[in-house]
């Protein structure tokens, strides 16, 4: 077992160590529990989050044990990192990885809760959605921001931006689900066009992004981001696109 917590939680290591350990008996699910299991605890009246990731197949059993870190302690190290570069995205409390002698068993990565008014989707989903045009606008420049500072955010698309209203017209962002990011001292354009691809397939809504991006980002006109942030996410809903179909005939065929 590899059981790290964050020192500022280091008086209650032994409940977030127990909490863990009864995650399948304890906790009160959150979400769908579809592919990774996510319980809400209680820590000393504070509400933290546990998400139990899902059991790898065999190869990454073998890989997650001696080639790669688990996604667990990826979104530890990835959480510390961003809180470091002063990025939003809940405390990291802990994370938990039991082995066998194949590989990598479980693992387990607990956070602060934050509950907030919305995420990126509702903006996506509901096009009157209340001062969506301001709200967009911050999350650019939140986007603007992370890429200055040298963060890829692979999984940088509608459900993984927690947005929190702090006053009439200021909203903060919170970036969850990050086990999977990159860090540069600096981002080209190209990298910085691609992390926008996932996020919407509204043409409108990539204007506006690109208008706003525009702002800030100076080395290319703006008729150019909007060019490249188009392409980026046309190339992303085609793709995602053909590997639908293609399930959908894998499924048929195995039918």
């Amino acid at each position: 077992m590899n059981f790290k917590v964050n020192p500022i939680f280091e008086n209650s290591k032994e409940s977030i160590l127990y909490q863990i350990k009864t995650f399948n008996s304890s906790g009160t699910l959150f979400g769908n529990g579809d592919r990774n299991k996510i319980k809400l605890f209680d820590l000393n009246g504070k509400t933290i989050n546990i998400k139990s990731f899902k059991v790898p197949n065999i190869v990454n059993k073998v890989a997650y044990k001696y080639f790669r870190k688990s996604k667990a302690k990826r979104s530890f190290e990835y959480a510390t990192i961003l809180l470091e570069k002063g990025i939003g995205t809940p405390q990291p409390i802990a994370f938990l990885e039991n082995f066998t002698s194949i590989g990598l068993k479980d693992s387990y990565y607990a956070s602060e809760h934050l509950v907030t008014e919305l995420t990126y989707r509702e903006l996506v989903e509901v096009p009157d959605y209340p001062d969506h045009d301001t709200i967009l606008r911050q999350f650019v420049k939140f986007t603007f921001d992370l890429h200055e500072k040298g963060v890829e955010f692979l999984d940088h698309s509608p459900g993984n931006t927690l947005i929190k209203k702090v006053d009439e017209n200021k909203y903060d962002f919170f970036l969850v689900d990050l086990n999977r990011m990159n860090f540069y001292d600096s981002m080209s354009f190209e990298q910085r066009m691609n992390n926008f691809s996932r996020l919407t397939p509204q043409k409108g809504m990539i204007a506006t992004m690109s208008n706003e991006y525009a702002k800030f980002y100076t080395d290319k006109p703006e008729s150019e981001i909007f060019e490249k942030m188009w392409k980026a996410t046309s190339d992303f809903q085609e793709e995602f696109a053909r590997k639908k179909r293609l399930k959908k005939k894998l499924k048929f065929w195995k039918s």
